[in-house]
């Protein structure tokens, strides 16, 4: 399961762009930090429409990097 402090480090510890697959199959894209906000069970994140989308952390199913140019996906959970 992921765990507010795995996403906690992908947005303080050098970050990087990334994408939250949902328990629905939806997916948000975090390309900066000002994307997402967190608090002890749930996420809140922009999505290109710029809807607040606030997310249990039940739900998240899988956090992959954000792929760009000759760079390979890192997968995680």
């Amino acid at each position: 399961m992921i765990t507010i402090a795995d996403i906690r480090r992908r947005v303080t510890d050098g970050f990087q762009p990334f994408i939250i697959r949902t328990s629905d199959g939806r997916e948000f894209k975090i390309p900066h930090p000002e994307f997402i906000a967190l608090a002890p069970k749930a996420i809140a994140v922009v999505d290109d429409e710029g809807h607040i989308n606030t997310i249990a952390l039940l739900h998240i199913a899988s956090i992959k990097d954000l792929v760009g140019r000759g760079k390979k996906p890192k997968q995680a959970a």
